[in-house]
């Protein structure tokens, strides 16, 4: 699908930027196509031939359509998602044994207290604002990489809202340009609208991540970055 991909990136790109123009000039084709067609009696003939017409007409309606769902729906559609923020587990501790006495015990110097043990320490979060690949490819608000408990990841969405489409996942990227083959990936994109949190894998420390990104993974296209920084 590189080559739908890459067909994808030229519209955005050059197309798009260009629609308002593009689509009078569209409409002033149409127009001219049809008073050609009447004048060299296409419809006329189309009328004598309508079983070869409605074959024709079916044909294209039943690849046209479903690719254009396929392809233009997301345009319109939008889902919308808001979860409570991740927060960080309370560390806990095992708690001590009583302390028993006995009559020698009692005449004995006191034990020392016990070391508590110390706290696991959470890595600083880190976080960014989210801009789209280009014009058609927007994307808005933040994203934070969180550390929820030891070894346990979650990246948070806030306000945030990117251009929908076919197939998009969420990876970790080591990369603050954007998605690489080494990327983490954490599934598909819950909604294109709201806040809410998508959890790493389980044992995947993202020791090296640069950025959060929003990728088209069947067409290979780049929809929106957020490269990561420590707050603070």
């Amino acid at each position: 699908m590189s080559f739908l991909g890459d067909i994808e990136r030229f519209i955005a790109t050059n197309l798009y930027p260009n629609r308002v123009a593009i689509a009078i000039g569209l409409v002033v084709l149409l127009v001219a196509a049809i008073v050609a067609a009447r004048r060299r009696g296409w419809f006329a003939a189309a009328r004598r031939h309508p079983g070869r017409t409605g074959a024709v007409v079916v044909l294209a309606l039943a690849i046209g359509l479903p690719s254009a769902w396929y392809l233009g729906s997301p345009l319109f559609i939008r889902t919308s998602l808001n979860e409570p923020a991740p927060t960080a587990a309370a560390p806990t501790s095992s708690p001590e044994p009583a302390a028993t006495s006995t009559p020698t015990e009692a005449s004995a110097a006191p034990s020392p207290a016990p070391t508590p043990t110390p706290a696991p320490t959470l890595a600083a979060p880190r976080s960014g604002t989210f801009t789209g690949a280009d014009e058609f490819h927007f994307g808005r608000g933040t994203a934070t990489l969180i550390e929820t408990a030891p070894g346990a990841w979650t990246v948070r969405f806030e306000d945030f809202s990117v251009r929908n489409g076919p197939d998009l996942y969420v990876y970790v990227s080591p990369d603050a340009a954007g998605y690489v083959e080494t990327a983490i990936e954490l599934g598909l994109l819950k909604a294109t609208d709201g806040s809410f949190n998508m959890e790493l894998p389980a044992g995947v420390v993202p020791t090296d991540a640069a950025s959060v990104v929003i990728w088209c993974k069947q067409f290979a296209v780049q929809f929106a970055v957020a490269p990561l920084a420590t707050e603070g």
